[in-house]
């Protein structure tokens, strides 16, 4: 089912935590070796993919559409202007994946692993990652608006520049991560734990706030 539609900026359907359905599949893709592949503007719409080696694989302006994916193996591949919108990825692998510019607004992951994931730019609005483990993942102006982080486990992670306004983060663990620059105006700081995260003189004013306290200048 391939074609060359872009990725849409339509919003996905409303973002159901912790443990919903995936979307019915209406083809499956089982062992699709794509190893190395290169892959430009194909579209495709509610697949079973089940044990997809996409290892080192490059995808560009590719379109997945309410697809689930299991076992999937995305390592060291490199997505760019690539969308996965409301999929379901379950027992994936993201060592070292890059994505640029992409967008997996709706998606969930289910114990899938992330060690030395790069997220740059893109839309992850909605997005279910509750529980993750993101210690060695970066995100770089990432839209995570509404995102589900509830109890992620993002010790010493990036999180630089991203837009966290109305994520879920109630039992994430923050401590020594890098939350320079991120939207922070939603967060209730006595619900995580963020002891030694980065953040800027003006976040520390923001959280200051949100805890109740009165700051003035002098």
């Amino acid at each position: 089912m391939a074609g060359s539609n872009a990725p849409s900026d339509h919003a996905p359907r409303d973002h159901a935590p912790r443990g919903h359905a995936p979307p019915a599949t209406a083809s499956t893709l089982a062992n699709e070796d794509w190893y190395a592949k290169t892959v430009v503007g194909d579209t495709f719409t509610r697949v079973l993919f089940t044990d997809l080696e996409l290892t080192e694989a490059t995808l560009q302006g590719v379109v997945f559409t309410e697809c689930t994916f299991r076992r999937a193996q995305f390592n060291c591949s490199t997505h760019r202007d690539t969308a996965f919108v409301n999929c379901t990825f379950a027992n994936c692998s993201f060592f070292e994946t890059t994505f640029t510019d992409c967008k997996l607004m709706g998606s969930t992951f289910d114990r899938s692993t992330f060690d030395l994931m790069r997220a740059s730019g893109g839309n992850w609005s909605h997005v279910g990652l509750a529980r993750a483990d993101l210690r060695k993942a970066s995100f770089d102006a990432v839209r995570l608006r509404e995102a589900d982080l509830t109890g992620a486990r993002c010790q010493g992670a990036v999180l630089r520049d991203c837009d966290l306004s109305g994520a879920w983060l109630s039992g994430a663990v923050l401590t020594e991560c890098d939350l320079r620059g991120s939207d922070l105006g939603g967060m209730e700081p006595e619900s995580m734990a963020m002891r030694g995260a980065i953040i800027t003189y003006e976040q520390a004013i923001v959280f200051a706030m949100a805890m109740g306290l009165d700051v003035r200048a002098s």
